[in-house]
């Protein structure tokens, strides 16, 4: 399951006694003193740790809900009588190291409620955590004095699906004389298998009430015979019948499932108790979004998780705006409540008021936890007739952040008048597209200089009256630039639209024509500075789904991987991205976090890499994710060392 990270310490236990004691007095350490354990003592200091902490200084609010623990409870609690009296201590721990549940005891031990390396110094938990692999301790190697006599074990808990840290689990006992591996390793690699399998068991069970919650409410034949627009999601799947698939615009599907996470949560959905239905009803429409009605006592619902309160904007132009209230998510108040919303429609084509209902009720396991919900849309008066197919907007003008308006409405303002103009910006992020819509629709002759260098057959075959786009200026030779300086000296009122992209060492004849051009220029934002137009972007970029099939959609932690990367080769990376993800994906339901490549799914390096480091990261990532986050197997698939691949891990995170 997990390799072992032992901790380097010395053999001889003595030693690191006084080499400890010689740090907490400002002594130098003696040699032989493992680095890694000096580094662990020094850090402890850093983060204000006192050695001799009787308890943490903030005791971390437990959470009411965890999943994690209602899964290995019923597994740890079975171990229990293994640990035997008065030896062993058993403590599982969530992602952030807070003690969630602790079994057994040791004397002279006592329980902590926190094992973070920021409240308690370096553990076993954190090593483990910070590793992603079996960590012990013994000792000395701790830096709290309490723990001086004792050795404990750590094996993290991974997602069954994306191999993230949950938790961890802990077998601590008393200082164990014959070091590593601690004697109760095996206990608790056991202990972490079981949990995890009980989570991929739960994991199951959870889809499948999903599916018959969705198929009760569909019919028998899943909503494929019958009219009936039926929507099941869980924030990671979604089950859409075909008369939903007809109705919902991606913009809505995206805002029913932040309301199933919101129900998953608690978030306003999660504490009353009693049997009924809640009758409220919100106003959904494109120009439109008022609330139309409350609950009883004048609460207001609202459909996600503050999701576009102030509106979202779809390809067409048009704005859907879901309007908040107190209630939180729009979905049910436990006990089987029902909350009833109407959604409207407007636009061209559609009559005022036209729209639908979704009444939306919660999915729940048998001890009662919320894990989705179930939306049957139905239609309000007259059925809503089809409103006509609106083309695509191109992805050269798809945005709508303050920098990239800002530049699209100077590109547009500077190409009304016939003067060259000059479009800057890094690679990909859609000069070329952007010049040919500021062109308009007539002829253009296109001359790409990363082709033709001198611009010899371009400048020679082109008709006067014809605008010229100029691409890849910074590939221009210096025949090909003297050639467009003496152009434009001459025709000074040409209408040429020249693309560059900056980073090359530019030479003087070049550096004239930019000097030149510099008057009359825009600079096109990269993507990494406008996140917030991702997901407008995403439907443009995806293909036009087959007729009945759902387009393609993204979970929210899918969407906060995709808006914290990056994106070195902006737009046009993104849309590779995006057109493998939507040829080669054989899942059903919105893209997770999971299916994205490695450098996205992983996140952005904490410092610029050189592209040699970027393909190294990205081998490495790549060889983790195929061995399930185990180091030693990855490191072995590499042909390097473990150490040699902790070392190049460490070095992408400084």
């Amino acid at each position: 399951m997990t390799t072992t990270e032992h901790t380097p310490a010395a053999t001889a236990l003595p030693s690191l006694y006084d080499a400890r004691e010689r740090f907490l007095t400002g002594r130098p350490l003696p040699d032989g003193v493992p680095e890694e354990v000096a580094a662990a003592w020094r850090r402890a200091r850093f983060f204000g740790v006192p050695h001799d902490l009787k308890e943490p200084a903030v005791r971390p609010v437990r959470p009411v809900e965890s999943a994690l623990l209602d899964a290995a409870r019923p597994v740890l609690d079975r171990i229990v009588p293994a640990l035997g009296a008065g030896r062993s201590l058993l403590i599982l721990t969530d992602e952030r190291l807070r003690v969630l549940w602790t079994a057994g005891s040791v004397p002279g031990l006592e329980r902590c409620p926190v094992l973070s390396e920021q409240e308690v110094g370096n553990n076993s938990a954190a090593l483990a955590l910070r590793t992603r692999s079996r960590a012990e301790m013994h000792g000395p190697e701790h830096f709290l004095d309490r723990w001086q006599d004792v050795s404990a074990v750590t094996v993290p808990l991974l997602a069954p699906e994306s191999a993230q840290v949950l938790g961890t689990v802990t077998v601590a006992s008393r200082l164990c004389t014959t070091r590593s591996p601690h004697p109760q390793a095996a206990l608790a690699e056991a202990a972490a298998a079981a949990v995890e399998t009980e989570l991929r068991a739960r994991a199951g069970r959870a889809e499948r009430v999903l599916l018959d919650a969705y198929l009760r409410a569909a019919g028998p034949d899943g909503g494929r015979g019958a009219d009936l627009a039926v929507v099941a999601l869980d924030g990671r799947n979604r089950l859409v019948s075909d008369a939903a698939q007809r109705l919902l615009t991606p913009e809505v599907l995206e805002a029913l499932e932040r309301t199933a996470v919101s129900v998953r949560r608690g978030d306003g959905a999660g504490g009353v108790e009693g049997p009924g239905e809640v009758r409220c009803s919100t106003r959904l429409g494109r120009g439109a979004g008022e609330t139309e009605g409350a609950e009883p006592g004048g609460r207001a619902a609202r459909l996600g998780e503050g999701a576009a309160e102030a509106g979202v904007t779809e390809p067409s132009g048009h704005t859907t705006r879901l309007e908040d209230g107190a209630a939180g998510a729009g979905a049910t108040e436990p006990g089987g409540r029902t909350t009833r919303l109407e959604v409207g429609v407007s636009g061209a084509g559609v009559a005022e008021g036209a729209g639908y209902a979704a009444r939306i009720t919660p999915v729940r396991l048998d001890d009662g936890t919320v894990l989705g919900i179930v939306a049957v849309l139905e239609p309000l008066g007259d059925p809503v007739p089809p409103a006509p197919a609106t083309p695509r907007p191109p992805v050269s003008l798809t945005g709508s952040s303050v920098p990239w308006r800002h530049a699209v409405a100077r590109a547009v303002e500077l190409a009304r008048s016939p003067e060259p103009l000059l479009l800057t910006g890094e690679r990909g992020t859609g000069k070329s597209a952007l010049a040919r819509e500021v062109l308009g629709r007539g002829p253009v002759r296109v001359a790409d200089a990363a082709r033709d260098t001198g611009l010899d057959g371009a400048l020679a075959a082109w008709p006067a009256d014809r605008p010229l786009l100029l691409r890849h200026a910074e590939r221009l030779e210096q025949p090909g630039v003297a050639a467009l300086n003496s152009l434009l000296d001459t025709h000074p009122d040409t209408r040429v639209l020249v693309t560059y992209t900056p980073g090359a060492q530019v030479g003087p004849c070049l550096q004239r024509l930019l000097d030149k051009l510099s008057a009359r220029s825009v600079t096109l934002p990269p993507l990494r500075e406008r996140t917030e137009d991702l997901r407008e972007l995403l439907p443009v970029l995806a293909p036009r789904p087959v007729p009945g099939q759902p387009p393609l959609t993204w979970t929210l932690d899918a969407l906060r991987a995709l808006e914290l990367y990056p994106w070195p080769g902006n737009v046009t990376e993104l849309a590779h991205v995006v057109r493998a993800l939507a040829e080669q994906r054989r899942m059903s339901g919105p893209v997770r976090r999971a299916e994205l490549p490695d450098p996205v799914r992983e996140g952005p390096a904490a410092r610029p890499l050189s592209p040699m480091e970027h393909a190294e990261r990205a081998a490495i990532l790549e060889a983790l994710r195929r061995h399930g986050g185990n180091k030693a197997r990855a490191a072995a698939a590499l042909g390097i060392g473990r150490a040699t691949l902790y070392r190049k891990l460490r070095g992408y995170r400084d």
